[in-house]
């Protein structure tokens, strides 16, 4: 048996993203870097944006709603947040851990 080239498909980053999710319902993306800052340590916004969009193609993740914020940012007159929530493919494990540093 021949053993299969590439990369694997799973992702710490992206199975974090998952637990969070699944204590906090739904969430947008720079509320979900945040919180995984706080529960998980060190990542990049550039990482979580990645692993919730590559979630989503995967199943893992779905878009609930897309809000436009209208808001006096430095870039500009508002922001567009998409907001996830858990897909059907979604397998949280429901850590403890998680939910007690979500709640600090």
């Amino acid at each position: 048996m021949e053993k299969k080239k590439g990369r694997q498909v799973g992702s710490d980053i992206r199975d974090n993203l998952v637990e969070l999710l699944y204590f906090l319902g739904s969430s947008y993306g720079y509320d979900l870097y945040k919180k995984y800052l706080k529960v998980f340590g060190r990542v990049s916004r550039r990482s979580v944006y990645y692993h919730l969009r590559k979630g989503v193609d995967l199943g893992i993740f779905k878009i609930e709603r897309v809000e436009d914020v209208k808001g006096d940012y430095s870039w500009g007159a508002g922001v567009r947040r998409i907001v996830y929530a858990l897909g059907p493919a979604a397998t949280p494990r429901a850590s403890i851990r998680v939910k007690e540093k979500l709640s600090v």
